[in-house]
């Protein structure tokens, strides 16, 4: 050690032993990096990596070598021979570019140390091929002992160096990685100029020029820092587009990409912050559900672009209104939700504030929208124990603030729970009702107005509950959709409603209503079509009755679906005519057999001009059309009157008959079944 330390300090210039540990430093510092970037790759761009890995690699190495050669005082006359000057450079180049790759090789368990010491082995022929391109005047011998440390020493170091390099989860370890390939450079180089000896042999006229040697030391440092600098240039510009391309993924998967508002998981992340330091202040936090009202209605009658454009502006509002402690964002399609940090009296300044600017009217090309929305409140901690009953909370606030046509803001009140529990119980019991036979169908009339001769029955699901009685079909059908079972009872009832039928005397028509997800089936036609093979009932007594509000989620597949249905031979009549829509396009579009016109219209056909209008008006756009028309809802005798006098084809309603049974009917004498069909029916 002394003697290569003694080699150094009495064998070299200072000043270029200097500067050649300084490009070997620099060198080894970028060799670590890339390698390290060149790791964490793959496919064409590990391969590029490895390229300026090993350029970087190379330059260091063999620059730190000539330049410390040049330093070298043996003192006799020296020169360089060219050609193996250049070939030790391209030793180190291609001689470490294996060692790289093998490194970053997944397949092996000790990759790095093999592929380290390759290296190490190309640190070796590097300097002793340039050792041979070293020329003095004398006699050259080698201490075999101090040729061999310096071997064990480049490989050894150059192994430890990638082993810890490859340490990726470790940043602090590229620094220890560094350290180590400079050894290996260094260790070599110091070690094998000490086994190095040289007997003189001057020849007369023969001399080195100190000077010129020392500028060209100075030249290939200067070529050395520009390569160095080249591979920093490099990483630092990979890196910058690495940090912008994270930032842009960053902010995708925490922003809304129609409203720019932040999204579901920007939104989660805030409330357990807003959480947390409620926690540790003591602080109160409002979490505010946000539902638009007439959002559905926007995108049926102007189309998603209106609706789209809608939710920009409703975002641009919203986050201009925001204060410090306030936040905004869209959880998906028209539902909203907003954080408010409360102080003294700030949490209704806030609702007002978030009110006006969704009610305020949107103009979008020629026609205003007013959205409105329904707003539900909790508070933490005084409503809720942690983020999920928050905003469990939350949620049923708004429901009751949607389901309350007087209120737009509804806060959480714990009698909310009581209310959920009871439907939550009530939709278990609906499942276990379908599968234990509390279902029923019951049948309602519907006659002709002129000869009140009986042209079928419109079948109406009826839930007998062991407990509660009759359970109203207005509670447990939304109960049906929220839950998923809709589409069971729609097909209970349609197959149980043919099969009755299929042997009724005189053979009248059976009615049956499709709710929204059962059209939006796509076996819908095939269904239809199995249930009429199944019963046996002839597809032009079945009628199937469908609102207005169904056809619009897609008004190109519902046009198809109801041509699908109509070329069986099933008729299909428009239900709640005057309710929703009414769209004229829409009769002229879809080939209805026979218009529904609500019973909100006839309630109020006595009373009232409009409704007496309207109803007048609906049944000349039915002639016109040649589509029948039948009124709903008939009480008195007056409505039916009024009703023949206009020229109404078909009616229904308690006057003519209540649902009832079917073995009710039976009784009446209305209509009688076949034996087979006869079981079908309930006791």
């Amino acid at each position: 050690m002394m003697t290569v330390l003694g080699c150094i300090v009495y064998s070299h210039n200072p000043w270029l032993v200097l500067l050649a540990v300084l490009i070997c430093c620099a060198g080894s510092w970028v060799t670590v990096r890339l390698f390290q970037r060149a790791a964490g790759t793959s496919g064409v761009q590990r391969l590029g990596w490895h390229v300026l890995t090993a350029v970087a690699a190379g330059a260091a190495i063999w620059c730190t070598h000539f330049i410390a050669m040049i330093g070298f005082e043996p003192g006799v006359p020296i020169a360089f021979d060219p050609v193996l000057t250049v070939l030790s450079l391209l030793v180190a180049v291609v001689g470490a570019a294996p060692g790289f790759a093998l490194a970053c090789s997944r397949r092996l368990r000790y990759a790095p140390a093999l592929g380290g010491a390759v290296v190490g082995v190309a640190i070796v022929l590097m300097h002793y091929t340039g050792m041979m391109a070293y020329r003095v005047q004398g006699i050259v011998s080698w201490d075999m002992g101090y040729l061999v440390a310096s071997v064990v020493i480049s490989v050894v170091f150059a192994a430890l160096a990638l082993q810890a390099a490859a340490r990726l989860d470790r940043p602090g370890m590229r620094y220890a990685a560094g350290g180590l390939l400079g050894l290996a450079i260094a260790g070599l180089h110091f070690t094998g100029m000490t086994a190095f000896r040289v007997s003189p042999m001057l020849v007369d006229g023969v001399f080195s020029q100190p000077q010129a040697l020392q500028a060209l030391g100075l030249a290939v440092a200067g070529v050395a820092l520009v390569i160095v600098g080249a591979g920093v240039a490099s990483y630092l510009i990979d890196d910058s587009v690495r940090s912008e391309s994270l930032e842009q993924l960053r902010h995708m998967a925490l922003t809304d990409s129609l409203t720019e508002l932040p999204n579901r998981s920007s939104f989660n992340d805030r409330l357990d912050n807003e959480i947390y330091l409620a926690d540790q202040t003591g602080g109160r936090i409002a979490l505010v559900g946000i539902d638009l009202n007439r959002f559905k209605e926007i995108n049926d009658l102007h189309g998603h672009a209106a609706g789209d454009r809608v939710l920009v502006v409703l975002a641009q509002r919203m986050r201009s209104l925001l204060q410090e402690g306030e936040f905004v964002a869209r959880l998906g399609g028209d539902e909203f939700v907003a954080i408010h940090r409360m102080r003294e009296g700030s949490l209704l300044d806030f609702l007002s504030r978030l009110e006006t600017s969704l009610f305020a009217p949107i103009q979008v090309g020629d026609w205003e929208a007013v959205p409105g929305a329904s707003l539900g409140v909790a508070i933490y901690p005084d409503d809720a124990r942690d983020k999920s009953m928050l905003i469990g909370n939350t949620d049923l606030a708004m429901y009751r603030a949607k389901s309350d046509m007087l209120k737009n803001v509804c806060f959480y009140e714990p009698s909310m729970d009581e209310a959920i529990r009871a439907r939550r119980t009530l939709a278990s019991e609906l499942r276990e009702a379908l599968e234990s036979g509390q279902l029923d169908i019951h049948y309602q009339v519907q006659t002709a107005v002129e000869s009140r001769e009986i042209r079928g029955y419109e079948a109406l699901l009826r839930w007998l509950h062991p407990r509660r009685g009759y359970v109203p079909p207005v509670e447990f059908i939304p109960l049906a959709e929220e839950n998923g079972l809709i589409l069971q009872l729609g097909e209970w009832v349609l197959r149980n409603a043919c099969s009755r039928a299929a042997s009724w005397d005189p053979p009248y028509k059976v009615a049956v209503n499709l709710s929204r997800a059962q059209f939006a089936h796509a076996d819908l036609p095939t269904l239809i079509q199995e249930v009429l093979a199944d019963t046996g009932l002839p597809p032009e007594r079945l009628e199937l009755e469908l609102t207005e509000s169904t056809l619009f989620a897609d008004r190109e597949r519902s046009l198809h679906m109801l041509r699908e249905i109509k070329a069986l031979g099933v008729s299909i009549a428009l239900d709640d005519f005057g309710t929703g829509y009414s769209s004229l396009e829409t009769l002229r579009t879809f080939p209805f057999d026979k218009i529904k016109l609500d019973c909100s219209f006839v309630s109020e056909v006595e009373s009232s001009p409009q409704a007496r209008a309207i109803v007048r008006a609906v049944l000349a756009l039915g002639k016109s059309l040649d589509i029948p028309v039948l009124a709903e809802g008939i009480e008195t005798q007056g409505q039916l009157s009024l009703l023949r006098n206009e020229g109404c084809d078909e009616a229904q309603g308690y006057l003519l008959g209540r649902p009832a049974p079917l073995r009710q009917i039976v009784d009446s004498g209305q209509l009688s079944l076949a034996t087979a069909a006869d079981k079908l029916v309930h006791p």
